[in-house]
């Protein structure tokens, strides 16, 4: 590991020479680090990613091999590049950078020729789910900003894979705040496959020379009448819809003050009658709707600003007049006394009495006390586009957000994000407004205040936020309050668990040893025996909730489906390699096709259905696999290629089949589908709430893309994901059949249905080992449907007009008996057919009666 030289600077031969302060705590954890598999806790600010360079340094010198930094958010990533590329003696265009920004092809090419990799876990997820880059050369792995590895967040994904794929791994991962309770932080261990954990704290004297004390102060503010009495009418519907509520049995409270545990145990409630199949579920839901939306409502007006909730009103009234709108949206937004509230909105013209407390403190700090920065930190993006023009009347003042686009709000490109970051540290401004993109490792300078617009609920982030300041010299936070809000809620329970997280992380330091002991010999053994599971089995329900891949699709594996009885003779034979795979969710009697769960076949009965249960063979062969339809497990060194599509990544599926032996996954934007399986085979998924939005929402998106796969593809198949279809939603059985009808019967796809991801997973994986291994058929993304007959030409033709798809444009030749009939019909005669409304009916002369101009 590295020395230290004369003047107190750590030496080695693969980093920049008398760069690095020899601190002996980060060379102790560095040690520690560079044995094994490690978790790294240290407080904000004292230099976790030099304990990571200090292993990344030794790991290239001693074993060889590349390096792998993975970072939350692109600014974090380019500011590591920076100091990795400054420290390290290697050439610069061997250190790269991979964000979004950078295209996939570009990616795979820096990849072969790159010693150290920093990184967007999203991007890196993307290229190994995609086969572009290999983790088997990696021997040094570094999480950043760790305690994000819960759920579904990529960290998990990518640990799974470099457990398996590295030939010598190391993995460190670091955090000032690993998690709010120990089972929090065994659970990033496990998730990550780490066996040791090494915490340092301002205790410890090695660390407490290097820190000073942060004065945390809270002022309080009153709103003014005019504010309370706009928050008083939004609660007023609070508690009339909670009353309702209480009518149906699911609350016995009225108060508006409920929190987030009480809506959702409400939530949980409703479904049951839902479930049950009872319309008050349904309208219950509609309620429920409403609370939440009035509860952002009332936290706009007490703790941000009267102009923030101006702004989301208008939104609520715009999404109110949309096709498709929400009961719950429509009759928000015509309450008489949401309405009156509005109108005290939009007459009320002051701000928030945080913003003049802000410029009170900016001016004791900047002015009184000469301060050079400060930072306020707020929630909102409208809050903060709003403090950015109200403060910058008096002090230089700019704003510093996410990337993404809001409605009636500009992101920060990488590069605006970077130059501001810069010139706050060359002290060419003084205030710094952010929103939470900052909170995280950012290296942002030394600041003399940071300011807390609102409390934030977590003890995490609270923690980060803090830790802007109090590095080299003594500094000041403060926090706003707006009394009997619930900025206090929020204050509190933060504070209490930044206690508790201070103390569990001394606890933790005490019990190091045990965590260790437990960690030892599990995670890692598990990742060895091919399971990968990620640790996690939390399961509920959110963006962020399954700890990664469950099934690695082993020939151990036990992955039952429903709708099978013991009746079925042979239904074994359905499975792959000895593995108990059924094909499909509800099929009955080996049906493969079945259409809504109820056992109504749709597979083989029509010519070119685009079944995956066989070619209509009536099973008259006497071997062990009657219908040929077994799909084997691929010869040892052969694999199949699923091709998905990159917006698929949202679900687990990709990454799922990525992890399986013998499977091949590449990332495309597809034109058609969401899988690809082989040059005939196309997949459609749709969770069974996108499904029954299609029939509620008047979007008929779904059966376009149903449609296009029918003209690419001879066999295009629908999967139809999740439970209760009929009881989701308050929607007629008979029209969700229809609409698998209409799918099966006119445009000729195969519905299947399957209970989860893991299930879609499965049942794909049969189908593409199926047509690729026993059917010899090859991947297309542009599909090899057999030439059009002259009838389907003439569909295609005109179903090709925007707003007409192949339904309504067989009624339509149907009708006119042409193509030609059809062009020349005017805009009455073209309304007379079944489908066709007053906008169909002008987009279509529009279109043949235009000009062409190119």
């Amino acid at each position: 590991m590295a020395a230290t030289d004369e003047v107190g600077h750590v030496e080695h031969p693969m980093l920049t020479e008398g760069l690095l302060e020899d601190r002996q705590y980060q060379v102790t954890l560095a040690d520690a680090a560079a044995a094994d598999h490690t978790l790294v806790c240290l407080p904000t600010g004292l230099g976790k990613t030099t304990v990571s360079l200090l292993v990344t340094a030794d790991r290239l010198h001693e074993v060889g091999g590349k390096a792998l930094f993975l970072a939350p958010t692109k600014p974090l990533v380019t500011q590591h590049a920076e100091f990795y590329r400054e420290a390290l003696q290697i050439p610069d265009d061997e250190i790269v950078v991979f964000t979004g920004e950078v295209r996939p092809d570009d990616r795979s090419d820096l990849w072969d020729d790159a010693r150290v990799v920093i990184a967007t876990p999203q991007v890196v997820e993307n290229d190994l789910v995609g086969n572009r880059i290999s983790l088997s050369d990696v021997t040094h792995l570094t999480f950043d900003e760790c305690h994000r590895a819960s759920g579904d967040y990529a960290y998990n994904y990518i640990a799974e894979r470099y457990h398996d794929d590295a030939e010598e791994p190391l993995v460190t991962a670091m955090s000032a705040s690993p998690g709010g309770d120990e089972e929090a932080i065994l659970q990033v261990c496990e998730n990550l496959g780490l066996r040791e954990v090494e915490v340092m704290t301002e205790d410890d004297a090695d660390v407490a020379e290097y820190t000073h004390d942060t004065d945390l102060t809270w002022e309080r503010v009153e709103l003014p009448d005019e504010v309370i009495e706009i928050r008083d009418a939004l609660n007023d519907v609070i508690s009339d819809r909670l009353g309702k509520l209480k009518e149906l049995g699911v609350t016995n409270k009225t108060s508006p003050d409920l929190s987030e545990k009480e809506l959702v145990r409400i939530q949980g409630k409703l479904r049951e009658l839902m479930n049950n199949d009872q319309s008050e579920g349904y309208e219950g839901m509609s309620l429920h709707a409403e609370i939440r939306k009035l509860n952002t409502a009332v936290n706009y007006v007490e703790t941000q600003s009267v102009e923030s909730l101006r702004r989301y009103f208008e939104r609520l009234k715009q999404a109110a007049r949309a096709s498709g709108a929400s009961k719950a949206d429509q009759r928000l937004v015509s309450d008489p006394k949401v309405r009156e509230a509005m109108r005290r909105a939009e007459d009320y013209d002051d701000l928030h009495p945080k913003f003049r407390q802000a410029r009170i403190l900016l001016a004791q700090t900047l002015g009184l006390d000469g301060g050079e920065r400060v930072i306020v930190f707020t929630e909102s993006r409208d809050t903060a586009e709003t403090l950015v023009e109200f403060l910058g009347d008096h002090f230089e003042t700019r704003k510093f957000v996410g990337q993404s686009d809001t409605e009636g709000s500009e992101g920060m490109t990488q590069n605006e994000q970077q130059e501001t970051l810069d010139a706050f540290r060359a002290g060419e401004f003084e205030v710094l407004v952010s929103t939470s993109v900052a909170e995280e490792g950012l290296d942002v300078p030394e600041v003399d205040l940071v300011l807390f617009y609102e409390p934030v609920p977590t003890a995490i982030r609270s923690i980060q936020r803090k830790g802007r300041t109090g590095r080299q010299t003594e500094g000041q936070v403060v926090v706003l309050l707006a009394e009997d809000t619930r900025d206090e809620a929020y204050f509190w329970k933060s504070r209490n668990d930044e206690k508790r997280m201070e103390q569990e992380l001394r606890d933790l330091k005490s019990v190091a040893g045990e965590i260790e002991s437990e960690l030892h010999g599990t995670k890692l053994d598990d990742y060895a025996d091919g399971d990968g599971s990620g640790g996690s089995d939390d399961t509920s329900a959110g963006g962020d909730e399954t700890g990664g891949s469950s099934d690695e699709g082993d020939d151990g594996s036990d992955r039952t489906t429903a709708g099978q009885t013991s009746g079925q003779s042979g239904l074994s034979a359905f499975a792959a390699d000895g593995t108990d795979r059924s094909v499909g969710g509800d099929e009955t009697e080996g049906s493969n096709a079945s259409v809504g769960g109820e056992g109504s076949a749709s597979g083989d009965e029509t010519e070119g259905s685009g079944s995956s249960g066989g070619d209509g063979d009536d099973g008259a062969d006497d071997s062990d696999d009657p219908a040929g339809v077994v799909a084997e497990a691929a010869p040892d060194g052969e694999t199949v290629e699923i091709v998905a599509d990159q917006r698929e990544l949202d679900s687990t599926i990709a990454r799922d089949l990525s992890t399986r032996d013998g499977i091949e996954t590449r990332l495309e934007t597809l034109a058609v589908g969401d899988y690809i399986l082989s040059d005939r085979v196309v997949v459609e998924r749709k969770t069974v709430g996108d499904f029954l939005d299609t029939l509620t929402g008047g979007d008929r998106s779904m059966f376009e893309q149903v449609g296009d796969a029918t003209r690419h593809y001879a066999r295009p198949v629908v999967i139809v994901e999740g439970e209760d279809l009929y009881g989701e939603r308050n929607v007629h059985p008979n029209a969700i059949r229809g609409a698998l009808s209409s799918l099966v019967v006119d445009f000729g796809a195969s519905v299947l249905r399957t209970d989860d991801e893991d299930d879609t997973a499965d049942l794909m994986e049969v189908i593409a080992t199926r047509e690729q291994e026993q059917e010899d058929r090859e991947i297309s993304v542009h599909g090899e449907k057999q030439s059009k007959t002259l009838s389907e030409q003439q569909e295609y033709v005109v179903a090709s007009i925007a707003e007409v798809g192949p339904v309504t444009a067989r009624a339509l030749l149907e009708h006119f008996g042409s193509v030609e009939g059809v062009m020349i019909a005017n805009e009455d005669d073209l309304q007379k057919v079944e489908g066709v409304g007053a906008v169909t009916a002008e987009r279509i002369r529009e279109i043949v009666g235009s000009d062409y101009e190119r």
